[in-house]
């Protein structure tokens, strides 16, 4: 009686075994076929996000306006000086 209860407590095992390494493997499963189509992938989403592009265009833009005023400032108070 032992043995048949072992016999199918061991068949259930194998088959919840078969069953969890099945589920694994459908988790490590990757969908880009190479690294190139991954990279492409997380660079689109990443410009999609908004980390490449206009902010450092931004960030550029006014560091030369603030340059250019500090500029012109300094102009103005040794104009204002001298005269």
């Amino acid at each position: 009686m032992f043995s048949r209860l072992n016999r199918a407590h061991a068949q259930t095992d194998a088959a919840s075994l078969e069953l969890y390494a099945e589920r694994a493997g459908a988790a490590w499963a990757c969908s880009y076929s190479t690294s190139a189509e991954f990279d492409a992938a997380l660079i689109a989403e990443r410009r999609a996000a908004g980390v490449y592009g206009p902010r450092r265009q931004r960030k550029q833009m006014f560091m030369t306006i603030a340059g250019i005023g500090a500029g012109l400032g300094v102009i103005g108070l040794l104009i204002a000086a001298f005269a």
